[in-house]
């Protein structure tokens, strides 16, 4: 039996990823209503959006004294929003914290393919989701 099927039958949703020359592994979702580009990072503890598109996504961000850090960069400043919807696929999430950050460092490196991105779905929803990821074929599957 095919893991597409097999995990179909347990309740998972197929995800399609596209793989990125970068090797980053892009998605569509919405949040909060809005479409966007997103990466997914196994690697980030939590979601999060670029601080640009928080008018479009209709996040409403309180600001904190806690840093983000992350491969290549320096602290970051960051803002945490509570109660915010997230679709990807027919799979969702209605009240999921996140973190609005600068991602311009992501987007001038992602420039080089002509991509932009919204923002990271990291290990949080992962771990919502009971993420299984099948690389070869390019899926996320998220019950």
């Amino acid at each position: 039996m095919k893991l597409k099927k097999f995990l179909k039958k347990q309740g998972y949703q197929t995800i399609v990823l596209t793989t990125l020359p970068s090797g980053h592994h892009l998605l569509s979702a919405k949040l909060n209503g809005k479409k966007g580009n997103f990466i997914l990072d196994t690697g980030a503890s939590t979601t999060c959006v670029d601080e640009l598109k928080v008018a479009h996504f209709k996040i409403k961000a309180k600001d904190t004294e806690h840093k983000a850090t992350g491969a290549g960069t320096k602290d970051i400043d960051i803002q945490f929003s509570k109660k915010n919807k997230l679709k990807i696929g027919s799979w969702q999430i209605k009240k999921i914290p996140l973190v609005v950050m600068d991602l311009q460092h992501i987007n001038d490196v992602l420039a080089y393919f002509d991509i932009e991105v919204d923002g990271i779905i990291g290990a949080d929803v992962l771990q919502k989701g009971k993420g299984i990821i099948q690389y070869e074929k390019e899926r996320l599957f998220l019950k």
